[in-house]
């Protein structure tokens, strides 16, 4: 089981990034997709994720309006498009990939990738 998050780097506020997080070893339609964040310092946040069933969503208040999860079940793969990027987007950012429960919550999550760095400059 195997999850690989990609697209992160450097952006000036304002920017966008598109982040992608492929899926290789589990049977990706049958699990929420989540994506989380964590500064140096601060604990992991839940910013969205995407439910395996109905495409229905969650976003945490600093993703909403800005930021957009997607999924594709034929590549075995979930996306999350980051707008209007700000300092304080500023993280580490995973995906994670769950059973059932569309949460925000770390502890719902089995499999998890390896990271991102995100870094938007002012």
């Amino acid at each position: 089981v195997q999850l690989q998050a990609c697209g992160g780097g450097l952006v000036q506020a304002g920017g966008s990034l598109r982040l992608s997080c492929a899926a290789f070893g589990f049977t990706f339609d049958t699990y929420v997709i989540a994506w989380f964040r964590q500064a140096p310092g601060k604990e992991r946040e839940g910013i969205s994720c995407i439910s395996s069933r109905d495409g229905a969503a969650y976003y945490g208040n600093s993703a909403k309006g800005r930021f957009t999860i997607s999924r594709d079940s034929a590549s075995k793969m979930a996306h999350l498009q980051m707008n209007s990027l700000k300092p304080e987007d500023t993280a580490v950012y995973y995906c994670a990939a769950g059973s059932n429960t569309l949460s925000p919550k770390y502890f719902r999550y089995t499999y998890w990738g390896q990271g991102t760095q995100v870094t938007v400059s002012s």
